[in-house]
């Protein structure tokens, strides 16, 4: 079946962002943009050589999907790790311009924060070069996790896991979150980035793309049959509240634990860039569920929420205006 949303029940529900409060715990990086103009190819090598017009740096990974969250009227907070370099220095201080508070930010010595960057020339992006460590993060920095979470458990709604496979959410991590949030009414949902679901086992909510529900079940979605059939069998296995299968411009499948299934049709009529459409469905999602909607009607926002990301260049985030005008 296929769900939509009454305008005056989305206007009551983004109404009620503002007292909303989710936490995002994950990996936090940065995302630099290095733009520039090709001239000529080097001398040295058979490459272009990029003459640097300018640089831009955007909250990446988990603070990407805080940053959606917050740009839309949302209470945010994040817990992560940094490092001790001028990039955590300019994560933590953005932050902090944002009224955010960093007390959920560990930093981590000798652990470099994240960065992914691009170096753009033409609006084409000539090489993407990445800094990061994916080991596992220490035991104290998990503690220190734990110890903020259960600070500010009384005023959550809503805890995203969103996992970049970048070395914070693995098993000891995800047992401390369950652990903190035990007996309260909080959602815990989980943006995917690993093979191995029963690391998620038991959340409320869980948002793989396409492609990454076909790797953990090793097989090819040829139809939507195949799809029912997939998210079926994940939502048994893990024993999930529920399974959002994101699928590009074929919108997205919601599965419940009641046996429902919704198709929610993708409402984007230009699809420029799909970065960060990701972190946008289950940020507005988890903040829907945190001002009270049900799980379709989460879906519904959430994918109203991304037809307007991917209309727009880069990890893109959303005002509040813009979501009541696609509504």
């Amino acid at each position: 079946m296929e769900h939509s949303i009454s305008k005056d029940r989305a206007m009551e529900i983004i109404g009620r962002f503002s007292a909303s409060h989710v936490l995002v715990v994950g990996d936090m990086m940065v995302d630099q943009f290095i733009w520039g103009k090709v001239s000529r190819i080097s001398p040295e090598a058979p490459v272009p050589v990029v003459r640097v017009t300018s640089e831009t740096l955007l909250l990446g990974g988990c603070a990407n999907v805080l940053n959606n969250i917050y740009s839309i009227g949302g209470h945010s907070a994040v817990a992560g790790i940094v490092g001790s370099d001028d990039m955590g220095m300019w994560l933590v201080n953005t932050l902090k311009d944002m009224n955010i508070g960093t007390e959920g930010v560990v930093v981590e010595a000798g652990r470099p924060t994240s960065v992914k960057t691009r170096v753009i020339a033409h609006n084409q992006q000539v090489v993407r070069f990445d800094r990061e460590d994916k080991s596992p993060i220490t035991k104290c920095s998990i503690d220190n996790i734990v110890h903020y979470i259960k600070s500010i458990e009384d005023n959550l709604g809503a805890i995203v896991i969103s996992d970049y496979k970048k070395g914070v959410v693995f098993k000891k991590l995800m047992e401390g979150v369950r652990d903190a949030i035990a007996g309260r009414d909080v959602f815990l949902c989980v943006d995917p980035k690993q093979n191995n679901f029963s690391l998620y086992r038991g959340c409320d909510l869980i948002t793989p793309n396409k492609q990454e529900a076909e790797r953990v079940l090793g097989v090819e979605f040829e139809d939507r049959d195949d799809i029912v059939k997939g998210g079926k069998k994940l939502l048994a296995t893990y024993d999930f509240g529920a399974l959002l299968i994101t699928m590009g411009e074929d919108g997205m499948m919601l599965f419940e634990k009641n046996g429902d299934i919704t198709h929610i049709p993708a409402l984007a009529q230009e699809v420029f860039d799909v970065t960060g459409a990701g972190d946008t469905v289950i940020g507005i999602f988890a903040l829907s569920l945190a001002a009270g909607a049900t799980l379709k009607e989460a879906a519904v926002l959430a994918n109203h929420a991304a037809s307007i990301v991917v209309g727009k260049v880069g990890t893109a985030k959303i005002s509040q205006d813009e979501l009541k005008r696609v509504v």
